[in-house]
């Protein structure tokens, strides 16, 4: 049995948000996300103590990560359209490498995220603060709508979220033939949405005259 400085926790996360994704927090078991990262439950308990909190580390080392890259392009000195593209395709990336992500916090959605403490909330407080932070800068410069932040974030955010957790489904309306859904690839999908997006956000004919 090997020491448990010699087994990674990332191995562990791994297969803990593939069973969280597939089964929720509540269906959840530690025997399952033990055989999947080929430890045994005392190794798991070792790393990480709990269930609850094995959950409550994936999910704020999961907003670490995408908050770290927000905030790489808040520290940019970029025109606001070209920041509101990069956070698109930042977030676009980010469920990309990240597939189970979605379905974990539709889930915890779902369950009126119960499960979630006040250090798991700021952790996932840091993208929408973030992306509002790159919002309000364009908007003081004059180069953005006066927008509520939350919403810039959410208008974004949840297209993205859909498109890319919902590739079965438009699997099986490309079936179906509907119109479009077979040749929507991910590159004209993101294409379509940055020009969305940058028209959303861009200033009302009123506000380039004030």
């Amino acid at each position: 049995m090997p020491r448990p400085a010699t087994v990674s926790p990332d191995r562990i996360l791994a297969a803990a948000a593939a069973e969280f994704a597939e089964r929720g927090y509540a269906g959840a078991r530690v025997d399952r996300i033990a055989r999947k990262a080929r430890v045994n439950k005392a190794m798991l308990y070792y790393h990480f103590g709990s269930k609850q909190a094995l959950y409550r580390a994936l999910l704020r080392n999961t907003f670490a990560v995408v908050a770290a890259r927000l905030q790489h392009i808040a520290s940019s000195d970029r025109p606001a359209a070209e920041h509101i593209d990069q956070v698109v395709d930042t977030l676009a990336m980010f469920v990309s490498e990240h597939r189970h992500f979605p379905a974990i916090m539709l889930r915890e959605i779902a369950d009126g995220a119960t499960h979630l403490d006040r250090e798991t909330v700021r952790a996932l407080a840091a993208l929408p603060a973030t992306v509002a932070g790159i919002v309000q800068q364009g908007i003081t410069r004059r180069e953005l709508r006066t927008i509520h932040p939350l919403v810039a974030y959410l208008t974004v955010l949840a297209p993205i979220v859909m498109f890319l957790a919902g590739t079965p489904i438009r699997k099986e309306l490309a079936a179906e033939h509907v119109a479009g859904a077979a040749n929507l690839t991910t590159a004209v999908f993101l294409s379509q949405l940055k020009d969305v997006m940058r028209r959303a956000f861009a200033l009302t004919p009123s506000e380039r005259i004030r």
